[in-house]
Formats: C-alpha cells, structure tokens, sequence
C-alpha cells in the first residue's frame, strides 16, 4: 500500500516538474502611420516642417545637447534658428534626422 503511495506520488512528482511547451500568439500588430507624414527640410539656417502640428521639435548637436525645443503650431512651420556651420539632430515627435548646415 505504503509503495502504491510512493509511485503515484513519483509520477506527479514527474509530471509537476517535468517542462512544457506553451506557444505564445502574437496578436499585436504595431502599425504607426502617423510618423511616415512628417518632412524635415532644411535651406541654410531655416528648418521647415510639415505635417506635424501639436509635435514637439527639438535640435540637438553632435554632442547630444539640445540646443533649441519649440512646438510645431501648424502643419507647414518654418523656422529659423540662425545656427552655426556644422551637423545637428532633429527631432520631431517620433522622426529623426540628421542635418547639416552649410
């Protein structure tokens, strides 16, 4: 009796701990269109924006300093930053760019 005991609690024992395979469904699909909107252009020191009204855009150097952060009002934003020669990163919302000026 006392050994019947014995296997039956090995066998659970065994299926307790043995591992199992569960396979996860992945049901997420990440679809942000709303980036692929925004253009960044830049002529000498003037940067324009378009299509990114209520997004933050910050400019930052090689360094990784912010160096200006305005709020795009409207869908088309041009703005002037009378900035020095050099590289710089600008970011709108979700987009990032490199830009140089010339």
């Amino acid at each position: 009796m006392i050994k019947r005991l014995l296997s039956i609690f090995f066998v659970m024992t065994m299926f307790i701990g043995s591992p199992t395979v569960v396979r996860a469904n992945t049901a997420i699909d990440l679809i942000d269109t709303d980036f692929q909107n925004i253009t960044i252009s830049v002529t000498e020191s003037s940067i324009r924006v378009s299509g990114a009204a209520g997004q933050m855009l910050s400019i930052y150097n090689v360094a990784g300093i912010r160096i200006a952060f305005v709020k795009v009002e409207s869908a088309d934003k041009h703005f002037d930053f009378n900035l020095p020669k050099g590289c710089y990163i600008v970011k709108v919302g979700k987009i990032v760019r490199k830009i140089a000026i010339k």
